[in-house]
């Protein structure tokens, strides 16, 4: 009975720090969430940690003791975008077949996504504008998503090619190029110039890029 009294102690501590970590959990999400909202507006490069303890109603010591810095603040964000864009693009895809439908599936959902980023803005895009020419950290993790799913787009194409929905002699680098362009174009329309077409002109782009490459028109 006299070594129940510590254990129990040591019991509640125990408890006490994992609901402090659970906490510190929660409140890094929430930053994080905050952050990534400023950053779809005003851009990577707009973020600072002043900033975001005003919206989180904060201290800056508070929020700086989640991230240490404001470049692993950046970081956090983009990794949390290139999260979310897997769950509503990559993700949903890949439970269909390997070859055209998984393609399709994975330029429809593209489509979708840019399509809902016309008001917010892709941070993609935008931050290849803010660090194309501006070598580090931020900019590496940056790169090192886009060319993570463009290296996903790319093993579909060949894997179209290899179940023959595809030309046998379809170069897979340039269609997943194209493919890529017709995103670029769809959001540069949309966002910047107002097009109510761009939509559907990307649509029809891609439908003209399977046909190029040997493949049926893309169904709806």
């Amino acid at each position: 009975m006299s070594h129940s009294i510590p254990v129990q102690k040591d019991a509640d501590k125990l408890m006490s720090r994992h609901r402090l970590l659970h906490k510190g959990q929660q409140t890094k999400a929430a930053i994080v969430e905050a952050a990534l909202g400023l950053a779809t507006q005003i851009g990577l490069e707009g973020l600072s940690i002043g900033a975001l303890a005003e919206v989180m109603a904060m201290s800056k010591s508070g929020v700086f003791a989640h991230f240490g810095s404001r470049e692993e603040l950046q970081i956090s964000v983009i990794r949390e975008y290139h999260h979310r864009f897997e769950q509503e693009v990559f993700f949903p895809a890949m439970q269909l077949p390997r070859g055209l439908p998984r393609l399709q599936a994975l330029f429809i959902n593209w489509m979708a996504r840019t399509s809902t980023e016309i008001d917010s803005g892709c941070l993609y895009i935008s931050g290849a504008a803010e660090f194309d020419d501006r070598p580090g950290p931020v900019r590496d993790a940056l790169a090192s998503s886009v060319k993570t799913w463009l290296t996903a787009l790319h093993r579909s194409v060949l894997q179209a090619r290899d179940e023959k929905h595809l030309s046998s002699d379809t170069d897979a680098t340039q269609m997943s190029f194209e493919i890529h362009g017709l995103i670029l174009a769809l959001h540069y329309e949309a966002r910047f110039l107002k097009s109510s077409k761009s939509l559907n002109r990307a649509k029809q782009g891609f439908e003209h890029i399977l046909q190029r490459y040997g493949a049926n028109s893309l169904k709806d």
